[in-house]
């Protein structure tokens, strides 16, 4: 895509973003998007195809650059404390999800979920699937390395996900923004939720 094309879709796709969270999906055109960013109704066309393509771009675009965020785990070695390994990678993950746009995405997701499932089928691959599938590859490795007793990684990364993530997300998703914890409250959620989880999944010296 030559640079002038790509500027046009990302201004489309950060106009699509404010106009939709701002008043809902149903209040937006193509119009609407086409005047805010200063694009050719057809231009817009021909990027995206219709108003539902372009939101389902945006979500797919949205959630993967939240999962990005995330970094990787650092490297440990097999004496190394596994503890601060995951807890590494669970206040990245919480905090990539307690973003403003990401839960604001979310709220208007499921509410267009039984006209689009798609979208909602977008946001899940990219977003909670991908992330409970780092954290059992993460598990994994750790279990490999005689830092854990676990059966199934993925099952205990689900198990895992739901402890730091639950209760956070509930909150914020029902009760908006004033209900997103601050960096110390998530720190005390990730590490309530790790105590938990190395009680049932630790070795003895972990």
């Amino acid at each position: 895509m030559r640079p002038s094309s790509l500027q046009k879709r990302e201004a489309a796709l950060l106009a699509a973003e404010r106009q939709f969270l701002s008043t809902g999906y149903e209040s937006v055109t193509m119009d609407s998007i086409a005047k805010e960013c200063g694009v050719a109704k057809q231009t817009l066309y021909s990027h995206f195809g219709s108003k539902r393509a372009l939101f389902l771009e945006l979500v797919t675009s949205k959630t993967v650059a939240a999962r990005r965020a995330v970094p990787s785990p650092p490297e440990f070695e097999p004496a190394d404390d596994p503890r601060p390994t995951l807890r590494a990678l669970l206040v990245a993950q919480l905090t990539a999800v307690m973003a403003p746009s990401v839960l604001s995405l979310r709220r208007l997701v499921i509410g267009e979920l039984s006209r689009s499932p798609e979208l909602a089928s977008a946001l899940y691959e990219q977003g909670p699937r991908r992330a409970i599938t780092k954290l059992a590859a993460l598990i994994a490795e750790l279990r490999d390395a005689g830092l854990l007793h676990v059966d199934d990684p993925e099952r205990a990364a689900t198990q895992l996900n739901w402890l730091v993530m639950g209760e956070p997300v509930n909150r914020a998703m029902l009760l908006g923004d004033a209900a997103i914890p601050s960096p110390p409250e998530i720190d005390a959620q990730v590490d309530s939720a790790l105590d938990v989880f190395f009680a049932a999944f630790g070795t003895d010296g972990a």
